[in-house]
């Protein structure tokens, strides 16, 4: 008997493919031998076989990541890490679904640059190199009079990605540029860890769609409301928000691989991200994923691309319930739990302290 479509999953279905897309390859890192032999390095006649937890998971996981040849793995590198953030406007922002004027992006990516954000401070004490990248700010972008904290480089598609609306947010071809622009900006930058964030008012509302339709979530479940504590029942301005949501979701309904509903919900930023994310594991990279907005990207990488889910650490988890559910559908268990609900990578940063733990506990083992 043939199987029931609906019990396939929606970001499993076959699509035709997009023109001019181009995919590195990525690699599975599944390794028993490997396995095997970490958990033999890290335990002790005192301890048990998974005393330590997660911190030995995370450890094997990396490990996994960059055991890329037949010789015996010998230590985690952890060298020159990066953080990149991509900045983006949002049409759906015409539609009030953000608290935040469509200004506030371009304030916070200034303040990232000139070295205020709660980013740039985590990146200073941890030595990540900053680099800004703008996917499609609607407002010119200039660098800060005195030296920057990060490098800015301009990567525009457009002014701000159409309201999803009224039409899809951006062209096929806008985002298969931005998926390419996301993997040229990770193929020219040194290390091996990649730590993602994003600017971008109106890209939590994005990434709802993006989540509801990629893995069938109701968008009333789907999306977060602007402040995490607001319970009421009777929050008018969230529910017209969500009105407007489905309105959008309704209008693209055959939007249902990962590229086309990209184009149909997704920022440039995003699209962006999911490039980064795609060649940062095809050089066998680490990926620190942060948030809600940089997990969509993750949902659309891995639709285009499953092994891609291999090398992606998911550094915490936020405040809003539909993150739980997004890590849910991407089998992931975050390495934090602070309720953050803060963007540009600070999550990330925070949880970089855990891997250089698990590198010290394998180099000690060694």
């Amino acid at each position: 008997m043939a199987r029931d479509p609906a019990l396939t999953p929606i970001n499993a279905r076959p699509h035709a493919p997009v023109s001019g897309l181009r995919l590195p390859a990525i690699r599975p890192i599944a390794d028993a031998m490997l396995d095997h032999g970490l958990a033999q390095r890290l335990q002790s006649p005192t301890r048990d076989a998974l005393a330590l937890g997660r911190i030995q998971l995370l450890a094997q996981q990396l490990a996994r990541i960059q055991h890329g040849s037949p010789q015996p793995f010998d230590r985690l590198v952890l060298d020159a890490p990066q953080l990149v953030v991509f900045a983006a406007d949002h049409g759906l922002v015409d539609e009030g679904m953000s608290d935040q004027p469509q200004a506030t992006t371009h304030e916070h990516v200034e303040q990232l640059l000139a070295g205020v954000a709660p980013a740039s401070a985590l990146a200073r004490q941890h030595g990540f190199e900053v680099t800004v990248v703008d996917a499609g700010v609607a407002t010119p972008i200039s660098l800060p009079l005195t030296r920057p904290a990060g490098q800015l480089q301009p990567r525009k598609i457009g002014y701000g990605t159409r309201n999803c609306r009224l039409g899809p947010a951006m062209s096929q071809a806008q985002a298969v540029s931005a998926i390419h622009a996301g993997m040229d900006v990770v193929r020219h930058l040194p290390g091996t860890v990649i730590a993602l964030g994003d600017i971008g008012v109106g890209g939590a509302a994005s990434a709802s769609l993006l989540l509801s339709r990629l893995c069938g979530v109701p968008v009333v479940d789907a999306f977060p409301r602007e402040n995490p504590n607001a319970i009421s029942l009777d929050d008018t301005l969230h529910w017209q928000r969500l009105d407007k949501l489905q309105a959008a979701s309704q209008r693209h309904a055959l939007a249902m691989s990962p590229i086309h509903a990209l184009a149909a919900f997704g920022g440039f930023e995003i699209a962006m991200l999911v490039g980064a994310m795609l060649q940062a594991a095809s050089e066998r990279r680490v990926v620190l994923v942060d948030g809600f907005v940089v997990g969509a990207a993750a949902l659309v990488a891995r639709g285009l691309s499953p092994n891609v889910a291999d090398y992606l650490v998911h550094a915490q988890r936020t405040a809003a319930p539909p993150h739980r559910l997004m890590l849910i559908h991407l089998n992931a268990r975050p390495l934090l739990d602070l309720e953050l609900n803060i963007n540009q990578g600070t999550g990330a940063l925070l949880a970089w302290p855990l891997l250089l733990a698990a590198q010290a506990l394998l180099g000690s083992a060694a």
